[in-house]
């Protein structure tokens, strides 16, 4: 009798375990639903203010389409320079006007490049110590639609001072308008929404001293 007891009571116990797991990855999953569902919202349609003019136009590497809507910004005088940030070591500005297939000559001495940053938080700390010696406090934000989020985060710790302007550009390639339907866009999205939850609880995991390291 005491054993059959001490048998129920242990497999109340693994059951309670069990529903307590259940329960607990079930608001994990619910908590990320929402969260995703946020995050694509938050993606950008269009840019939201096309107008206003800044102290700078920053570009973050990752597409040609990035580089030639910088340009085009600076040749429309949007800004007083344009900073491009994440570049190879061995590209320059005259590299970088051939890539980009456009030659607005008459801007090149207004174009700066970054060449330290490897991911948005470098290139977040990478354009604030530009901008401080730069003496800038505006700037317009220029990079793909879907990691616009994450750069207005990093870019915004970086630099909380500073008034961003996001301008976001929109590769042919990425289905943004139905991203459920293309599984390549899906996975873009999906991947760069953990990105951006790292991102959010980088001060939490490492401290807020350490974050912006």
């Amino acid at each position: 009798m005491i054993f059959r007891q001490a048998q129920g009571r242990a497999r109340r116990l693994r059951l309670g375990r069990i529903s307590f797991s259940a329960a607990l990855l079930l608001a994990l999953l619910v908590l990320w639903l929402g969260g995703f569902v946020w995050f694509t919202r938050s993606i950008p349609d269009q840019v939201g203010d096309a107008d206003s003019e800044t102290d700078a136009i920053v570009v973050l590497t990752g597409g040609s389409l990035r580089v030639q809507s910088g340009l085009a910004l600076l040749a429309a005088g949007k800004a007083k320079k344009l900073f491009v940030s994440g570049v190879y070591h061995s590209t320059d500005v005259a590299a970088l006007l051939r890539i980009s297939r456009q030659s607005p000559e008459h801007v090149a001495c207004c174009i700066v490049l970054g060449h330290e940053a490897d991911n948005t938080l470098g290139n977040a700390l990478e354009t604030a110590q530009w901008m401080r010696e730069e003496d800038f406090h505006s700037l317009r934000l220029v990079t793909a639609s879907y990691h616009m989020p994450r750069s207005l985060l990093e870019f915004s710790r970086a630099m909380p001072q500073a008034r961003i302007v996001a301008n976001p550009v929109f590769p042919e390639s990425v289905k943004q308008e139905r991203w459920w339907a293309s599984p390549a866009t899906a996975s873009l999205i999906i991947g760069e929404y953990h990105k951006y939850l790292l991102a959010l609880a980088r001060p939490l995991l490492l401290g807020k001293s350490e974050a912006g390291q």
